[in-house]
């Protein structure tokens, strides 16, 4: 098997790496569960060639590595378009990471049994990370995979987890200075699918509708999304037997709402679709009305779709497709929420397990993890279409990327 070329910060590549055989989801689940998870802040781990000060305008991006203990920095200037690494800035499990919108604090999720989460203070200056806090969230540790997302609400005064080894979703009260309090809820989820990976729940993702009355859970394992409860003023979570059941053998693995307030997507990691929902906030109910694939016409071999995000104005949805190492954007009716298909392109390395909208609404952050690269794409905010600019950083295994904005 070759290996994948090599990818500086700011280079071009050639062409396009070639396509090894993706790891099963189990394997590389065990393996980051077995891995050590103490937290070591690096508080100067830059790159020999990065300065230590932070330039005026630059944004940091935070990116979590899969099954590799660390957290690396990149350096992102938002008007140029060019990424330089800072290395690896804390030795942690790091599943998800994701950064206050308002605070310079970052979170971040393991992989090991426990379901931890630690917060990390930012140096605006440097992107060097200071560890300030750590919780358990599973009150039983469960099995090998740990914790698979972890996000802030609207309001970003609450942490919302999802514990793919337990199948179940939990709630975190956030202070108003960034720190996390005790675990409010964590509600157990119910049911299994045909797969042998759906042997019983994994929660994917877990999202607060706009009414802020409702959480909805993607459940992999138990192929529903669960609908429940969620109270603003105690931050728990309800449980309940509401639920919307995909397709067997579908796997949901993210959701996200339309800025219609009425129309909910859904990504389904075993069939590589997406689902369009209609949301109904007075009776807290999904119903479906779209099903479109993400996987190029003849497909053939592995099927396996990874992320989604919607534009800032609505008009356009993002996924990708581990199965074809692919993006696919879709105009999304402002009205309806139904979507049409108007580009597919590589995503500019092998497996790309999450990508990330930058908050300008011009720029796309591709985490590709087996060819360990995150790669930078230009957005039109016109078509939505995406262009590979040709400037990736080489990080080992990345999963994920948050952004820390300059304006900060």
């Amino acid at each position: 098997m070759d290996e994948p070329p090599h990818v500086s910060a700011g280079v071009t590549r050639g062409k396009e790496p070639p396509h090894p055989q993706r790891p099963s989801r189990r394997a590389v689940l065990a393996a980051a569960a077995a891995s050590t998870a103490t937290a070591v802040p690096l508080l100067s781990s830059t790159s020999a060639a990065a300065s230590p000060v932070r330039p005026h305008g630059q944004d940091l991006l935070y990116v979590g590595t899969w099954g590799r203990n660390q957290v690396h920095a990149v350096r992102f200037d938002p008007v140029r378009g060019t990424m330089n690494s800072l290395g690896a800035v804390a030795e942690v499990s790091s599943n998800w990471v994701a950064v206050h919108p308002t605070r310079a604090i970052l979170y971040v999720a393991g992989a090991e049994p426990g379901g931890f989460v630690r917060t990390f203070r930012i140096d605006d200056t440097s992107g060097a990370l200071r560890k300030t806090g750590e919780i358990e969230t599973e009150a039983v540790p469960g099995g090998s995979g740990g914790l698979s997302y972890i996000g802030l609400n609207a309001d970003a005064d609450t942490l919302l987890i999802a514990d793919f080894a337990t199948g179940s979703a939990a709630t975190v009260p956030v202070r108003p200075d960034g720190g996390l309090g005790t675990v409010a809820s964590s509600v157990q989820d119910t049911g299994s699918g045909p797969n042998p990976r759906q042997a019983g729940p994994h929660t994917h993702h877990v999202v607060i509708d706009p009414s802020r009355r409702f959480a909805l859970v993607a459940d992999f394992g138990a192929d529903r999304v669960f609908i429940r409860g969620y109270d603003r003023a105690t931050h728990r979570l309800s449980e309940g037997d509401a639920f919307y059941a995909t397709a067997p053998e579908s796997g949901p693995r993210r959701l996200a709402f339309h800025p219609n307030e009425r129309s909910v997507y859904v990504l389904n990691e075993l069939t590589a679709d997406i689902e369009v929902l209609r949301w109904d906030a007075r009776t807290g109910s999904l119903s479906p009305r779209q099903l479109l694939t993400t996987n190029a016409p003849g497909h053939t071999g592995t099927t396996s779709a990874a992320e989604l995000a919607v534009s800032g104005d609505g008009r356009h949805v993002y996924t990708s497709n581990r199965g074809d190492n692919t993006l696919v954007v879709f105009s999304a009716d402002p009205r309806t929420g139904l979507l049409t298909e108007v580009q597919r392109l590589p995503c500019g390395g092998v497996t790309p397990w999450s990508f990330c909208l930058h908050p300008g609404g011009r720029w796309l952050f591709v985490a590709n993890k087996a060819s360990a690269t995150v790669n930078l794409f230009r957005v039109d905010p016109r078509t939505g279409h995406l262009t590979n600019t040709g400037t990736a950083v080489d990080i080992p295994d990345p999963d994920c990327v948050s952004v820390r904005t300059a304006r900060h």
